[in-house]
Parts: structure tokens; C-alpha cells; sequence
């Protein structure tokens, strides 16, 4: 829920989203569909094309990863549709803010969920085990596929975007040690 919300403020600033939101959201220009829709369609081409090339069953798990990320982020974008937002440069920082903000916790509890990989993340580890890079360079190499593919879907590139793919992590890294205490505080 909080990273779809963060998701979703994104969009809605118009200043960029994250690289892969980006193609989501120029699929939707181009074809229709819903962003979430796209969403579920491409996480679930992932998921089978990541157990293609390993030569293993498809992760089911991160298709409900997908399904469940595409309807909050439709849940969110008609909630903010309804209420009507606020305009200006300056209410779009502020979207973009809080979007690359609950973006990072999102992502941080996510991560303690300890379910099967996004289907994103199962490729950037694909990646690294067939090219021998880290972690880095295979996400980087995601990043600059998923922009191109966005910049000819006419997608929701822009500062954002950048912000995005540079700061979304220190956030993720910050939240991570009181997520982390958290979920064993509550365990205890």
C-alpha cells in the first residue's frame, strides 16, 4: 500500500517517475489499459521470461507481487482523480517528494516480507550471474532499458526520474534498520 502510494504520487507530480513506472506509464498512453494494468501485463512477460532463461518454474509468487502492485497503484490513482489535486510547480514537488518518499519505505518493508522477488529484481540478479557485474550495473542496465522503452512509449520521463533512480535508495537504506526493528519487535 505505501509504495504504490508513493508510486502514484509520482505520476501525479508530472515531473518523472521511476524508470520502470516511466514504461508503464507510456504504455498506457500509447495503448490504454490502465498504469496498473501494465503493470500486472509486464510483471507477468518478467516473471516467464526470467524462468525462461534460467530454465526454472515461473516464481508464481512475484506474479501476485505484480497483480497486487497494479491494483493499489489504480486504487491510489483513482482515489487521487476523485478527490482533485492541487496545481503548480510547487504541488508537484511536493508529490514528487513524498512519492520518492513512501516510495523508499515501501520498498524497505517489502523487502521484509520475504517472498519471492519482483520480477525486476529477479533480473537484475540474471543479469549479474550471467555478465558477472553487481548488483549496480545490472540494475543500471534495467534502468536504461526501461527509460528507452519509456522514451518511445512517450513516457513520464523527467527530473523525477532521475530523482528517482538516485535517491529512491538512500531511502530504502535509511528505512531499513527501523523497518528491520520493527518487524522484530513485532515477531518478539
Amino acid at each position: 500500500i505505501i509504495l504504490t502510494l508513493g508510486i502514484a504520487l509520482c505520476i501525479i507530480s508530472l515531473l518523472g517517475t521511476s524508470p520502470f513506472d516511466a514504461l508503464l506509464v507510456g504504455l498506457y498512453r500509447t495503448f490504454g489499459l490502465s498504469i496498473g494494468s501494465w503493470e500486472i501485463v509486464i510483471g507477468f512477460i518478467m516473471v516467464f521470461g526470467n524462468a525462461l532463461v534460467e530454465r526454472v518454474r515461473p516464481e508464481y509468487f512475484a506474479i501476485i507481487t505484480s497483480l497486487i502492485t497494479g491494483i493499489g497503484i489504480d486504487s491510489w490513482l483513482f482515489v487521487f482523480n476523485q478527490l482533485g489535486m492541487f496545481e503548480g510547480l510547487i504541488a508537484q514537488w511536493i508529490y514528487l517528494t513524498f512519492g520518492i518518499i513512501f516510495t523508499g519505505l515501501g520498498i524497505a518493508i517489502y523487502l521484509q516480507s520475504e517472498i519471492a522477488p519482483n520480477p525486476i529484481d529477479r533480473t537484475m540478479m540474471i543479469i549479474k550471474k550471467y555478465t558477472g557485474w553487481n548488483v549496480t550495473y545490472s540494475r543500471a542496465l534495467i534502468n536504461v532499458l526501461f527509460v528507452v522503452a519509456a522514451f518511445f512509449f512517450d513516457g513520464a520521463i523527467g527530473i523525477g526520474t532521475l530523482l528517482n533512480a538516485v535517491v529512491v535508495g538512500m531511502f530504502i537504506g535509511a528505512f531499513l534498520p527501523f523497518v528491520t526493528k520493527m518487524r522484530k519487535n513485532t515477531l518478539t
